[in-house]
């Protein structure tokens, strides 16, 4: 077929045009975005976030240039991407082929989890790099140490693990090495000196980086700021720190430091700010510190810092804080420190400083915090004091001032908390300082203060806390005080007040404390004060206040310590008390107090710490409500006239004290227990009571035959006098037989105790000690036993002619086990050093006796203070520092020696106390060093431990880790909290502490009930401490060793619970240092918020998690 030729022609040309229209299509196809933007583009699609942000990064642009967080070069190369907060949620990208170009990447907040990828060692253009304040896991790579270019490194707040890579000093050209708030661990690589441009090192809040600061540090001279705040840093500090000429900031606080403060330091001539608090510092302040004339901050507080503050730091002119508080330092307030013109805060509490305040002091009028209390500081308070005119708080409590308080204090208008409690201050309270606006805690207890409280002290309406305590005050209370309607807490006991309780009290709507006790007091309790709907604690006690008690008290719903006692009430108790449902308390002994005791009184559900209606002239019998008091510790109802019989107590099991004497109860006393294990005493004085059944039949049986009663009476007689000579008979024969064997063996032991000590010894110090045996040996005497252990007897030992009083360990010689113990302690102590473990001074031994040498602290151990009636401090914030303290120390034995070292006894009995209440452990005679071969955590299955603290994986012959101590730690931490033994008499048979808190917190009953009762009744933020206590302690306590924290963990978490103070600025310090804050208040009970449940939360799963912030100083932000 003839093929056309136009027809032909004109197909091509349709193929011509047609592939023609098409170039456009194909050119875009094949040409539009670059290699640069479609990695970026990749890495945008593996994103799950949310993504508005990136609605820019458009595919159809030919290059990325114009995208949001992204920067081109001339070159349209991708130099920079930049994403700031945005909730990319995603991994950092790895297809950083076609990025090489990159010299900048900023990912900061972004929400990005994984690792990062070792494939950034590929951006050889790289300078700075910041992937801080996300998610990310892993390692380090040491690839990113390949990047010389690289000047500043951001991977702060995030979860990277692992050590940092000891390539890091490949990186020459590095500026800023940011790291804090990670989990790294490991130590410092000492190839960080090879950084000569390194300007920052900031790696604070990891809390398992440690080892030394390497001496190597000093070769980075431009260094300005070095960073390693609350970590497990450890070691001295590098006098190499000395070169560092550009230096302005070492902040290595919350650390493990040990030794001296370097004196190089002041060679440091720009240094601005040295945080160095809570670590284990020694040795005196150094006098070269006096050269840095450009310090703003010294804070070295929490140390065992000793000597003087050296009066050099009076050239410090730029010196804003100065905090060397809860050290050991002595001697006086150097005069210098009125040169510093520019002080704010100047902190030396808790030390031994002596000596006068410095009238020089008044120089410095910018300071706004004084903080000299608990030292032994003279004298009186500068009466020019009040040319401070921006001190804002004045502690000054617990030291020997006497004289005045100065009336120019009213002149300082910014005060707003004062504290000159415990010393001897004299003579009036000024008028003027109730003149000052802003004053809301005013504390004066146990003084010699006198004269009347001035009725100025209504116009101090700001006025919250006003505490005068045990002092010689007279006069009445002023009815201005009810102009003060912020008033919170007003304890005025124990002073001489007189005339009434003022009605216009009942103004102060806030009141919750209203201490009144031991005074003068007359007239009747005004009606008006049941107004106070706030009111949680009232003592008017030892008073000689009238009348009858009104039904209205019934109204003050708040009440949970009602105190009356030894006043000159009459009349019946009003049944409306029964209404008080929080009232733990309730005093009415020693009154006039008549009719029967109401029923209502026996459905106070709170009813738990004591009732006390003793001396007064009740009547009536025990109502059977009282069968429901199941809580109460304390009943006394003695010395009224009271009758019936005492069925209705016969079932109130938490009843620790009973006093029934002296009324007309009758019929049989009840038969459990308790009741059989009471004195006759608090029976006494009720002629129809019934001890026994023998004693009623007796009574029944009447006068029925007087001859036969005769016989009967004669008999008994006869037979006490045969008995009485046949006893004597039998003593004088034990006398004769042992007397003998006495004697002839007191002249072998006589012998065998000269052999025991003789010589020759072998005798080696740890420490610098004039000591000698024969010294020591006249001090192994039964007066000064202050201890008894399994291995052997500790002793008080005072040494001549120096007069140091040691701690003397004398191991039993026959015992094998003691031979054991004794090596283990000194292989154990002699390499170790920590504020919170035992200092071991020496030992010696000869053939027969074996001996160490420890420093004595006074306050016996934890036991003896908890269970054993000590009379001293066991108030709550003493109790903490405890557990925090030998939570600390556990902590250095497991995560800090190399090997580390388990103790394998923690008790009670264990935990010794400084004269402070600070805690040591002590008792090292089982510990062990860890050194497998397979490096891991463990020791052999040995039995160790004491009964009550043994973690159940001894009983199973498991391997023994630390987290066997951690497990007796938890024991110890509820015994701390409950004040029960770990198998404590009150529990049922075979009962355990741990069982009897859960079975508690298990059938959801208050978790309160389960603290002592010493310490129920604290104020609120106390009690979420305690409960938070015992969450920490279940924990600790789980029965499987792998869900149990470590010892570091439990360590921060004690150190979070702890609540600051909220007067002033004093806050700026981290949580440890509140102890120092808090005053010693009277209970006050406030219910808690923590429910069983959430307590039942904490006993821990098989995936514990421990979350916790860091806490940091004020003056810093963030972790360093």
């Amino acid at each position: 077929m003839p093929v056309n030729p136009w027809n032909t022609l004109f197909s091509f040309q349709k193929i011509i045009i047609l592939s023609l229209s098409l170039l456009p299509l194909y050119s875009f196809v094949a040409f539009a975005l670059n290699p640069q933007g479609e990695a970026l583009l990749s890495w945008k699609y593996s994103l799950n976030g949310s993504l508005e942000a990136l609605t820019s990064w458009d595919p159809s642009d030919e290059t990325p240039c114009g995208w949001f967080g992204i920067t081109c070069n001339i070159n349209k190369e991708v130099v920079e991407l930049d994403v700031r907060y945005v909730d990319l949620l995603g991994t950092v990208p790895t297809n950083l082929t076609s990025l090489v170009s990159l010299n900048k990447v900023v990912l900061l907040g972004t929400n990005l989890t994984g690792s990062i990828p070792r494939e950034i060692g590929m951006l050889q253009e790289l300078s700075y790099l910041d992937l801080s304040d996300n998610a990310l896991s892993g390692e380090i790579p040491s690839e990113i140490c390949n990047l010389l270019k690289l000047q500043e490194i951001h991977l702060n707040s995030n979860r990277l693990e692992g050590f940092i890579p000891a390539q890091i000093g490949n990186l020459v050209s590095l500026k800023w090495l940011i790291l804090y708030d990670n989990h790294i661990s490991g130590g410092i690589p000492s190839t960080i000196g090879n950084l000569k441009k390194l300007q920052v090192i900031r790696a604070g809040g990891n809390k398992n980086l440690g080892g030394p600061i390497p001496r190597e540090i000093g070769n980075c001279t431009d260094l300005v700021m070095l960073g390693l705040a609350e970590t497990s840093v450890s070691g001295f500090l590098p006098p190499s720190l000395g070169l560092l000429k550009k230096l302005e900031t070492i902040a290595v606080y919350t650390a493990l430091l040990s030794g001296q403060i370097p004196p190089e330091l002041g060679d440091c001539t720009a240094l601005q700010n040295i945080y160095l608090y809570e670590n284990s510092l020694t040795g005196s302040i150094p006098k070269s510190l006096g050269s840095l004339k450009n310090l703003r901050n010294l804070l070295v507080w929490q140390n065992s810092l000793v000597g003087i503050i050296p009066s050099e730091l009076g050239n410090c002119k730029q010196l804003l804080v100065l905090d060397v508080s809860m050290n050991s330092l002595s001697g006086s307030i150097p005069e210098s420190i009125g040169n510093i013109s520019s002080l704010q805060e100047l902190q030396l509490s808790m030390n031994q400083i002596s000596g006068k305040i410095p009238v020089q002091i008044v120089k410095c009028r910018e300071l706004t915090h004084i903080e000299l209390d608990n030292n032994h500081i003279t004298g009186t308070i500068p009466s020019d004091i009040g040319n401070l005119t921006n001190l804002t708080l004045l502690y000054l409590w617990q030291n020997e001032l006497v004289g005045p308080i100065p009336s120019s204090m009213s002149n300082c208008q910014n005060l707003e908390a004062v504290d000159l409690s415990q010393n001897g201050l004299t003579e009036n309270i000024p008028k003027g300082i109730f003149h000052l606006k802003k004053l809301n805690k005013l504390l004066l207890l146990s003084n010699d203060l006198s004269g009347e409280i001035p009725e100025d002290i209504g116009n101090c309406s700001s006025l919250i806390r006003f505490r005068a305590s045990e002092n010689k005050l007279t006069g009445p209370v002023p009815a201005q005080i009810g102009n003060l309607e912020n008033m919170n807490f007003l304890d005025l006991g124990l002073n001489r007040l007189t005339g009434m309780v003022p009605k216009e009290i009942s103004s102060c709507h806030n009141l919750t404390f209203l201490d009144l006790h031991s005074n003068l007091i007359a007239g009747n309790l005004p009606a008006e004060l049941s107004s106070l709907v706030s009111l949680q604690f009232v003592d008017f006690s030892d008073n000689m206040i009238e009348g009858t008690l009104s039904p209205s008290l019934g109204s003050l719903t708040s009440l949970t310590k009602l105190i009356l006692g030894n006043n000159r009430l009459s009349g019946p108790i009003p049944s409306q008390l029964g209404s008080l449902a929080k009232l733990q308390l309730l005093d009415l002994s020693v009154n006039e107090l008549s009719g029967n005791i109401p029923a209502s009184l026996g459905k106070i559900p709170a009813l738990e710490i004591a009732l006390n209606l003793s001396w007064n002239q009740i009547s009536g019998e025990i109502p059977a409500e009282f069968a429901g008091l199941d809580k109460l510790g304390i009943l006394d109802l003695s010395h009224n006239h009271l009758s019936g019989d005492l069925q209705y107590l016969a079932d109130l099991q938490n009843l620790v004290v009973l006093n029934v004497s002296f009324n007309n109860f009758s019929g049989h006393v009840p038969d459990t227990p308790f009741f059989a294990n009471l004195p006759l005493s608090v029976l006494a004085g009720n002629p129809s009571l019934c001890l026994s059944a023998n004693q009623c039949n007796t009574a029944k049986q009447g006068s029925v035959s007087p001859n036969s009663r005769r016989r009967a009476e004669a008999a008994r007689v006869a037979m006490i006098i045969l008995l009485c000579a046949a006893c004597a008979l039998l003593v004088s024969a034990l006398y004769i037989v042992v007397g003998s064997k006495k004697k002839n063996r007191g002249a072998h032991n006589e012998s065998d105790g000269d052999m025991e000590m003789g010589p020759p010894w072998d005798v080696t110090l740890y420490q610098k000690l004039d000591l000698a045996i024969s010294d020591v040996a006249n001090c192994l005497t039964p007066g000064n036993i202050v201890g008894r252990g399994r291995s052997g007897v500790v002793y008080k030992a005072t040494l001549i002619p120096s007069g140091l009083t040691i701690a003397v360990k004398r191991f039993r010689s026959s015992e094998k086990f003691s031979a054991s113990a004794f090596s283990s302690e000194i292989a154990t102590l002699a390499r170790i050093r920590h504020r919170n473990i035992v200092r071991l001074l020496g030992w010696g031994a000869n053939r027969k006796t074996k001996l160490l040498f420890y420093d004595y602290l006074s306050n016996g151990n934890l036991s003896t203070l908890l269970h054993e009636g000590s009379t001293g401090l066991v108030v709550w914030d003493t109790r903490l520092k405890i557990a925090v303290g030998v939570a600390e120390g556990l902590a250095y034995l497991h995560h800090d020696c190399v090997p580390a070292i388990l103790h394998r006894d923690v008790k009670a009995q264990n935990i010794l106390l400084g004269d402070r209440y600070e805690a040591c452990l002590a008792d090292f005679g089982f510990a062990r060093l860890v050194e497998d071969d397979n490096n891991s955590f463990s020791a052999v299955p040995q039995f160790a431990g004491s009964y009550g603290y043994i973690a159940p994986e001894y009983g199973c012959m498991l391997k023994i880790t630390e987290k066997s101590d951690v497990y007796s730690f938890g024991v110890v931490l509820l015994e701390i909290i409950t004040g029960k033994k770990p198998v404590d008499p009150s529990f049922r048979e075979d009962q355990h502490v741990i069982e009897w808190v859960r079975e508690h917190l298990k059938s959801k009953k208050d978790p309160v009930e389960i603290l002592d009762p010493k310490l129920q009744g604290h104020p609120d933020t106390q009690i979420q401490e305690m409960l938070q206590g015992i969450g920490i302690s279940l924990l600790c306590t789980s029965n499987r060793a792998e869900d149990r924290p470590t010892m570091k963990d439990v360590a921060a978490l004690l150190r979070e619970i702890q609540h600051e103070p909220t007067i002033g600025n004093e806050a700026h310090k981290p949580t440890t240092n509140s102890l120092k804050k808090m005053e010693v208040e009277k209970p006050l009970y406030s219910s808690s918020s923590v429910t069983p449940a959430q307590l039942l939360l904490l006993q821990g799963s098989s995936h514990c998690s421990f979350a916790y912030s860091s806490s940091s100083a004020g003056y810093i932000s963030g972790n360093q």
